[in-house]
């Protein structure tokens, strides 16, 4: 169950975090982009825990 629910976390955090970079970047908000930029290597790091807890089931 860990391995989807991160997935879904991945995939929620990368897309929230690829919006906050183009809204950033249409509104000329550096801030927002790199929070955005941080929001997406989240994402991406909870999907590749995500594989990890899948391929080593429940022996974490």
């Amino acid at each position: 169950m860990g391995e989807l629910s991160e997935k879904i976390k991945g995939n929620t955090n990368e897309a929230i975090g690829n919006t906050k970079q183009a809204v950033g970047d249409m509104t000329d908000n550096h801030s927002l982009e790199r929070e955005g930029e941080r929001q997406e290597a989240k994402g991406e790091a909870q999907q590749l825990k995500g594989e990890v807890e899948g391929k080593l089931g429940n022996d974490i």
